[in-house]
């Protein structure tokens, strides 16, 4: 019963099973259609349905199904094919899913094949590197190894593609690519042996392009076969696009060069066009050499100068042959520039030493802007001690000292030389040492060299030159009778021929003037009168201190009659030699003559310094008249034209004593009154107390005197023997010169007697030793004391001290009050001319250009006014119309400048010369102009740099790059103390760099 039951459950599953089984091979079959469907659909390459179509059947078939591998794979491909963005994905997921796949390295290779006909190598190669090589025919491997070997060489992976290419080399059908790829490879790595060879196996081969010549060219030249580099290029020339003809132009150019045939490189270098259409420095330089060659200087240098910023081989044999051209074309500021630059290179030590030898030349020769030329010899000779030209530059050092005025160098240099011509030369640079320090004002030192070329007796002129400027030398130094006998010896030289002979009369007169010896004085001024009638100036001169001599010696008659060849002439200070001519009338008792002479001059000289002398001395006259009137008038103007006048007080004593002698008591006492108010202190004050003294006394009023004197600090000083016996003591030190005790004597004498009747004196005479002394802000609180009192006969020196003070110590701000005040009150011509000059500095200093202009225009109309002077005034126009923006104005005044001024201002007009030529376009004047700054005015290095930046400019103007950059770099490299120079000169360079480095790739803007 149970085994029926078995049988029956059997039979019954045998049933069910047949059912189902019957039941999948219908949907099978079904599916398979499907499939098939899909792969028509995919084959006829209508991806987009096909894709879909695989979608839906993949999930119809077992996991372990190929059908369903093949689904994954086909959906996957056609999403690849339509270019969805997880196509890729997808087939990766494949791979992954099913390992066993038979699709799996057909879909490594067909994958790779789809994107490498895209030309997608890196997408490609991803999937080459899948594929499994040895399932595949021979065909099928080579077209591989073809496609793979290929994309590497796309992505530049050169070294692995070359590997691949290699098993290629003999492919029938591939074998021609494979040598082309393997050629250009060997080509980039610079293996030339395979290059040339398989690149020439397949060089007439048309279906693989026309560059082959071009490496095979370029293999030719860089293996230095530079005649079959020509040979090989120049028929691909005329049939070479815009590209290849520049590069092939290149290598036909330079294959000539290394074959120095010049002429023919120089057409194919010129068709070169560079790399993004900018050449290098190379290129240049291989253009301008050729040029060099022909003897084509011009050419030459317009290619050598692009070559700016260089640090190699090439640029110091560059900038070698452009110094030869540049000197070819007599160009030797340039030439010098170009032979600094290349001696300054370490590539080549030949190049370097002859540049070296040729920019220490030029120096000499034209002069050095950036450098002394003694220094830039003596570091030749130090760099190159045993050269064959050793001697000729010690020479040429020893010149440049002289020509340089640096005779101290001079002198160290010439030291120990013992031929005959050295010690000639000792003895003249001895000398004009002397004269330099003598024009600093260091009379001193000067004497030294004097004495220096005196003790060397080589040359009989030098001599005698020596023994005046020594006699100069003690004139100026208040050494008058050493002065005397210096002047003495040179007359009885044999100095006829020496421009310094020309006015030894009129020297010697001096000497003997200075020394009080009038009528020795007399005697040598008449015999320069005599012998020297050409020489208005000096002549009008004499004859004033020809006046002067017979003046103090009271021979009145004679100094008339000198005066008036000054008043008649018209000559310079003729007001000064009216005033003396009528002083003299007095002097004779010619007291009407006089009066009547002091009358001539008030209507004759309407602005003389003179003025209140006259009033003071023609009132006096008055006096002498009995014309009290008259004379009262006289003060009366000098009162009140002259308030500040150091004749002030005393003419208030003199009207004081007309009205007492007229019996007018009151009138007298207010005026004595006055003065001892006014003038507190002072000498008249003192005289006016005793005249007051006598009236009140006369009038019985001795208790109001005794009331006014009270308050009188100076007349009723205690220890009054004591204040005169300690001024008396620091006195006698000053007259005899002795400063130093001098000072601590008057500081003592102040400390105990701060107002005492000597204290005027003593601040001045203190502050005066003090300045002697060059302490000159230690001299400031003295001069102050003197200049805040009542006009007096020290005010007029005090405020000149004083200001000069202030001006050393640059303290504008105290020294112009002090300077309009100087200018106000000053009876000495030179005082103000001295005030107004530094007026029109201060406020030009201080930005105020209207009022240093003015100041400027009123120095310009003083009379005997030094060039120094005038070219300080006309400076000041010049740089206010440069400051306003007139350049017009500036420019014309520059001009000016530049006619009468020496030293800095001859070199700042020199450079404004050069600068105004530079606008208008004259660049060559102008560098001219600018050469002349830096050879003649050396020591001016400010006005030389600015000089350099205009230079710079021009060249720039003129096309050469080179110049201009080094220039400028020179500039920050030498001139760092001028920091508004450098900052010109780096802006201009960063301009040129820009603008350069628009053609010429090795130049870097930001360098």
């Amino acid at each position: 019963m149970k085994h029926c039951q078995n049988w029956l459950l059997a039979t019954i599953v045998f049933i069910c099973s047949a059912s189902s089984f019957a039941q999948k091979t219908e949907i099978y079959t079904h599916n398979l259609t499907a499939y098939n469907h899909a792969v028509d659909l995919y084959n006829n390459r209508d991806f987009v349905a096909a894709k879909h179509q695989f979608n839906s059947l993949k999930s119809d078939f077992d996991d372990i199904s190929e059908y369903k591998a093949n689904c994954a794979y086909y959906e996957a491909f056609s999403a690849i094919q339509i270019g969805e963005r997880d196509g890729d994905k997808m087939m990766l997921k494949f791979v992954e899913r099913f390992p066993t796949s038979t699709k799996q390295n057909t879909a490594f290779l067909e994958v790779g094949d789809y994107y490498f006909k895209n030309a997608n190598y890196p997408y490609a190669l991803k999937w080459y590197k899948r594929v499994e090589t040895r399932n595949l025919s021979i065909k099928q491997e080579e077209d591989f190894n073809f496609k793979y070997a290929y994309g590497l060489f796309a992505v530049k992976s050169y070294e692995q593609a070359k590997g691949i290419f290699q098993k290629l080399l003999t492919s029938q059908e591939y074998g021609s690519q494979a040598k082309y790829y393997y050629g250009f490879i060997a080509y980039q790595d610079d293996d030339y042996d395979n290059a040339d060879r398989y690149l020439g196996e397949v060089a007439n081969d048309k279906e693989l392009g026309d560059d082959v010549p071009y490496y095979m060219a370029n293999i030719k030249f860089k293996t230095g076969q530079f005649q079959e580099a020509i040979d090989v290029a120049e028929p691909f020339l005329k049939k070479a696009d815009v590209n290849e003809r520049s590069e092939i132009s290149k290598i036909i150019g330079e294959s000539y060069f290394n074959l120095n045939k010049y002429a023919e490189a120089i057409p194919h270098l010129k068709n070169y066009k560079g790399k993004r259409r900018k050449w290098n420095n190379t290129d240049y330089y291989l253009l301008g050499y050729a040029y060099y060659k022909q003897n084509d200087y011009e050419n030459a240098i317009a290619n050598f100068n692009k070559i700016i910023g260089g640090e190699n081989s090439v640029s110091q044999n560059a900038y070698y042959h452009l110094a030869e051209c540049y000197l070819k074309t007599d160009l030797k500021t340039e030439a010098l520039n170009a032979f600094r630059n290349a001696s300054q290179m370490e590539f080549n030590e030949d190049i370097k030493k002859d540049a070296w030898l040729n920019y220490a030349k030029l120096s000499y020769e034209i002069g050095n802007p950036y450098k002394s030329v003694p220094d830039v010899l003596q570091e030749y000779l130090d760099l190159y001690p045993k050269s064959t030209a050793k001697d000729e530059i010690g020479e040429l050092l020893i010149s440049a000292y002289i020509s340089s005025k640096d005779y101290a160098g001079a002198l160290v240099a010439l030291k120990g030389k013992n031929e005959a011509h050295h010690k000639d030369l000792y003895q003249k640079v001895a000398l004009y040492r002397g004269i330099q320090l003598f024009n600093d004002g260091d009379y001193d030192d000067a004497l030294t060299y004097f004495d220096l070329a005196i003790d060397s007796p080589r040359n009989t002129s030098t001599t005698a030159k020596a023994i005046f400027w020594k006699a100069e030398t003690n004139y100026l130094s208040n050494n008058f009778k050493d002065a005397l006998a210096g002047f003495q010896k040179f007359q009885k030289m044999d100095a006829s021929g020496l421009p310094e002979n020309e006015f030894i009369d009129y020297n010697i007169a001096y000497s003997y003037f200075k020394l009080k010896d009038y009528n020795r004085a007399g005697d040598e001024f008449q015999s320069f009168i005599d012998t020297n009638p050409d020489d208005e100036d000096k002549l009008n001169d004499a004859y004033l201190r020809l006046g002067d001599a017979f003046y103090v010696s009271s021979n009145y008659n004679k100094a008339i009659s000198a005066y008036n060849n000054v008043i008649n002439k018209k000559g310079i200070d003729r007001d000064y030699a009216h005033f003396q001519r009528a002083m003299s009338y007095g002097f004779i008792r010619k007291n009407n003559a006089k009066i009547a002479d002091f009358n001539a001059f008030l209507k004759a000289y309407p602005k003389s310094t003179l003025r209140d002398d006259v009033y003071y001395e023609l009132g006096n006259s008055y006096v002498v008249a009995d014309d009290n009137e008259s004379a009262l008038a006289s003060y009366n103007s000098l009162l009140s034209e002259y308030k500040r006048s150091s004749y002030v007080p005393k003419a208030l004593l003199k009207q004081g004593l007309i009205y007492y002698n007229i019996e007018r008591d009151n009138e007298a006492l207010d005026k004595y009154r006055r003065v001892v108010k006014e003038f507190p202190d002072t000498g008249e004050a003192k005289q006016a107390v005793a005249n007051a003294r006598q009236i009140y006394v006369d009038l019985g009023r001795v208790d109001e005197y005794a009331a006014w004197v009270k308050d009188l600090d100076f007349v009723t000083v205690t220890d009054s023997d004591l204040d005169n016996d300690m001024y008396e003591s620091a006195e006698k030190q000053y007259l005899l010169n002795n400063r130093k005790k001098a000072i601590s004597a008057f500081k003592s004498y102040l400390k105990e007697f701060p107002s005492g009747g000597h204290a005027l004196n003593a601040n001045f005479y203190l502050a005066e030793a003090l300045f002697n002394e060059k302490q000159q802000t230690a001299s400031i609180p003295y001069y102050n004391y003197v200049t805040d009192q009542e006009r007096n006969e020290f005010t007029e020196q005090a405020l000149s001290r004083l200001s000069q003070a202030y001006l050393e110590a640059n303290n504008w701000t105290k020294a112009m009050p002090i300077l309009k005040r100087l200018e106000e009150q000053a009876d000495f011509p030179q005082n103000i001319t001295f005030a107004q000059s530094n007026l029109m500095k201060g406020y030009y200093e201080q930005e105020n250009y209207d009022a240093a202009v003015a100041y400027a225009e009123k120095v310009l109309l003083r009379p005997k006014l030094e060039n120094r002077v005038k070219s300080d005034a006309k400076v000041i126009i010049a740089r206010s119309a440069f400051k306003t923006g007139d350049e017009r104005k500036a420019e014309e005044a520059y001009t000016e400048v530049g006619k009468i001024a020496t030293g800095e201002l001859k070199a700042e007009a020199i450079y404004y010369d050069a600068y105004f030529k530079h606008q208008e376009g004259n660049y060559k004047v102008s560098n001219t102009t600018v050469q002349t700054l830096v050879a003649d005015y050396s020591a001016y290095k400010y006005f030389g740099a600015k000089g350099l930046i205009v230079m710079a400019k021009n060249f720039y103007e003129l096309q050469d790059a080179y110049q201009a950059t080094y220039i400028l770099e020179s500039v920050i490299k030498n001139f760092s103390d001028y920091k508004d120079v450098i900052d010109e000169a780096k802006s201009e360079l960063v301009k040129i760099k820009k603008k350069e480095a628009e053609t010429n790739e090795s130049v870097n803007p930001d360098n």
